[in-house]
């Protein structure tokens, strides 16, 4: 039978087949793949499963699917390459929750969420939450270029069933910076998985350490959302400068163009890039976001 990895901890694993929950080992073959491959099955890996006990709560992974997409921790490696560690995998969506009022909108951290996104081919939404404090104007330019904008109210539930339906039956996440209401939205989907998902304790705020397990957690009625820690930390993950330019949608049809194959569309010359914000075709809020985070990537 074909389910979804639950959860993920010390080679077990907890597979969702549809009518229960099924307890894995992975089989010794991929055992000896594990070896060389930590991230072998992940939380949202599509997996064969044979069971091997009468009551059918033990069984075996016989084979992962391949992945649509994933998401992953990244370090820099060295020599401008990157050590991967997937976290999570198959996800429908990335929900990127931003404030209509507090905290403060920033821009350049929805720009580096929307960019990690891009990076692992994540399909992203924006989800602007407290639009009972404030104006979301702010927002059309990102509808401008493609990503959806859902206006969501966590105290009085505007927005709360389109974005439900948004989730479906598929896998999704949530991040964005603390206070923007997260948990709030997730207890209004469904009371109490937001204290089940949660927010960054106050001893991570203070710089401890703590280990938690990769998990998704189940809706009523069908859908999952990601609870993993490298999601809540997605922003201080590492990019690849090669590949940054084509993490803005906006910018895709300029690149190719440039006078420099090797061009970075900061200083050069003729750069279509940069001729393409001169004449308003990429915002300039936008561009200045791309150079912040190529700056802070040279760092």
């Amino acid at each position: 039978m074909i389910g979804r990895v639950l959860r993920a901890q010390s080679g077990q694993y907890w597979v969702d087949v549809g009518d229960r929950t099924v307890h894995c080992t992975l089989r010794g073959r991929l055992k000896k793949e594990r070896r060389a491959v930590t991230d072998l099955a992940v939380i949202g890996d599509r997996v064969h499963v044979e069971l091997v006990d009468e009551a059918g709560d033990e069984g075996v992974i016989d084979a992962v699917e391949e992945r649509r997409n994933r998401f992953a921790r990244r370090q820099p490696g060295g020599r401008g390459k990157y050590k991967e560690q997937v976290v999570v995998a198959n996800l429908d969506w990335l929900f990127v929750v931003m404030a209509c009022s507090k905290p403060p909108f920033n821009p350049r951290l929805l720009d580096r969420f929307l960019v990690i996104a891009e990076l692992d081919a994540i399909p992203a939404a924006i989800v602007a939450n407290k639009i009972d404090e404030g104006e979301d104007d702010r927002f059309a330019s990102y509808e401008a270029i493609g990503y959806p904008v859902l206006r969501t109210s966590a105290r009085d539930g505007t927005g709360i069933e389109a974005l439900r339906a948004q989730i479906g039956d598929g896998v999704a996440a949530f991040v964005g910076p603390s206070g923007v209401g997260k948990s709030s939205l997730l207890n209004r989907l469904e009371p109490g998985l937001g204290a089940a998902v949660g927010a960054i304790s106050e001893t991570l705020d203070k710089g401890r350490h703590t280990t938690r397990v990769a998990e998704l957690h189940p809706l009523a009625g069908g859908g999952w959302v990601a609870d993993t820690p490298g999601l809540r930390e997605l922003a201080a993950f590492a990019l690849p400068a090669a590949e940054l330019a084509g993490c803005f949608p906006e910018m895709r049809p300029f690149l190719g163009a440039c006078r420099f194959p090797d061009c970075t569309h900061d200083r050069e010359p003729d750069c279509a890039v940069r001729d393409a914000v001169a004449a308003g075709a990429i915002s300039a809020a936008r561009y200045d976001s791309y150079l912040r985070i190529r700056a802070d990537e040279a760092r």
